[in-house]
């Protein structure tokens, strides 16, 4: 029976009952999260996964800041290594202002940065999958840059691209690229070669094959790599700004360690810590939009509980 039957059964046994919806006709018994669609857990199942998914990492969050305060507190380390969390509290709420703009810039090239380096990742992993001769030129090209240390060639960025945002946002998508670039490849690849004849015997050209059956393929494979470049991203963009910048979370982290400043240095290691955690929920959001139909959004307990 089709979905559009069984609302059309539902209704009528509605207006039946004055209002009252009539029972199931499979005679199986209703959640106690109320109505579902076909395929979707109802909310309470959601919210019980996602509690199942948070009580432990939030448990371990608790015992490393009880011992950091514990530790700190006693002084077996001094403050000016290791700040008690009341500091870098404190340090948080008087600086604010400052943390905020240094964080927005931090994040925009961050952002900015994964997006290039999705864009230009999966452009790339498309000319290496469907020609032999650019995957002869360009996977080595792509192997050679990645083995690079990119710390090493952010002061030649520096040098080439000025000290504004550019040199930040090249080495993001430096960093970023790689990721994206191997999990592009390795899901286009992984596409079944007898569907992809079907396809062509059904009269599907190849951009009809590649939209339909080659992309949705790789997109569990495409989000993994995703994930792994977004925090990636980060690092990227606070490389950068190691050499050369007058802002962004990097600049504030070398300022809080030339000043011996260690409560405005773990804030600033905090909110790279948010950015991060932050963007990878994002991406697993648009994974789980993406893809819910994959065995990777049914099988554990995904961050979205998709």
């Amino acid at each position: 029976m089709s979905e559009h039957a069984v609302d059309q059964d539902v209704t009528s046994g509605t207006a039946a009952t004055g209002g009252a919806a009539a029972p199931a006709r499979s005679g199986r018994p209703a959640q106690s999260g109320g109505p579902t669609r076909r395929g979707r857990p109802s909310l309470t199942t959601r919210l019980t996964r996602l509690a199942d998914a948070l009580w432990r990492p939030a448990l371990v969050l608790v015992a490393i800041f009880a011992a950091w305060w514990f530790v700190a507190d006693r002084e077996y380390i001094a403050n000016y290594l290791i700040p008690t969390p009341g500091q870098v509290w404190e340090k948080l709420t008087s600086e604010w202002d400052f943390l905020l703009e240094n964080t927005m810039i931090t994040l925009y090239e961050t952002v900015l940065g994964f997006v290039l380096a999705t864009v230009i990742g999966i452009a790339s992993a498309v000319l290496i999958t469907y020609s032999s001769t650019m995957e002869r030129s360009l996977y080595p090209i792509v192997l050679f840059a990645q083995v690079i240390p990119k710390i090493a060639i952010a002061p030649l960025l520096g040098v080439l691209l000025g000290t504004g945002m550019a040199p930040k946002i090249v080495l993001a998508v430096l960093i970023a690229f790689f990721p994206v670039v191997v999990s592009g490849v390795s899901g286009l690849r992984s596409t079944d070669p007898e569907l992809i004849d079907l396809s062509a015997t059904m009269g599907a050209g190849p951009w009809k094959t590649f939209r339909k059956i080659r992309f949705p393929n790789a997109l569990p494979h495409l989000m993994s790599g995703m994930k792994v470049a977004v925090t990636l991203a980060v690092t990227g963009a606070v490389v950068g700004e190691f050499v050369g910048a007058s802002e962004g979370l990097g600049y504030v982290l070398l300022l809080a360690s030339g000043n011996l400043d260690s409560a405005l240095l773990f804030a600033d290691l905090i909110l790279m810590s948010i950015i991060g955690i932050v963007l990878f929920v994002l991406v697993e959001i648009a994974e789980a939009l993406l893809i819910p139909w994959h065995a990777s959004r049914r099988s554990g307990v995904p961050l979205t509980t998709a």
